[in-house]
């Protein structure tokens, strides 16, 4: 099913150049194309990325820019897709923590899956927050200042911009239908 929701939007897809989960890639990115938005694959280094299919190498995806040369104000919305090592690595990159927390300070919307939220804790930007994540980061969002519920997703709008957030792969439908409708809404207006 497509449709034309996000026909003119460019939805940004921030990953590690290796680690992410795939399938956290994939799905969302597939669901801005059908919506008729262009996503974008953003990363710290240009190339290629290697995802991963839990802890085994699956595809590489090109990079379309990377977060020294692009931000928020080429793009209407921010995926940060899960998988551990992938928002490890980019939680200790400046310029990526910095990216992230742009989109929040522009109103702009963003979705974040599975282990994700780190990057976000990072940026300091879940504090005061309801959301969800893969239960092993649950502690790690209270302790920032979020309020953490087990939910297959949930949209929080109780800060500078909508904020959707899953837990696992077996979420995303749930997790795609949610960043398409908030991506189509657009940013808050502050």
């Amino acid at each position: 099913m497509s449709s034309k929701d996000l026909e003119g939007k460019s939805i940004a897809f921030l990953c590690a150049p290796e680690g992410t989960e795939q399938v956290e890639l994939t799905e969302p990115w597939a669901a801005v194309e059908q919506a008729g938005g262009t996503p974008r694959l953003v990363s710290t280094q240009s190339g290629r990325l290697q995802a991963f299919d839990h802890l085994e190498a699956a595809d590489t995806f090109p990079v379309d820019t990377t977060v020294e040369v692009s931000d928020h104000n080429e793009f209407d919305g921010l995926v940060l897709p899960g998988g551990v090592a992938n928002p490890d690595y980019l939680r200790m990159q400046p310029k990526a923590v910095e990216f992230a927390r742009s989109f929040f300070e522009a109103g702009k919307p963003v979705a974040v899956i599975c282990h994700a939220p780190w990057t976000l804790i990072e940026a300091d930007v879940v504090r005061g927050r309801t959301m969800t994540s893969f239960p092993s980061v649950r502690t790690d969002l209270r302790n920032a200042g979020a309020t953490w519920v087990d939910e297959e997703v949930k949209v929080c709008e109780a800060g500078p911009n909508v904020l959707v957030s899953s837990r696992k792969p077996d979420d995303l439908k749930a997790f795609c239908r949610a960043a398409v409708e908030v991506f189509k809404r657009g940013p808050n207006v502050v």
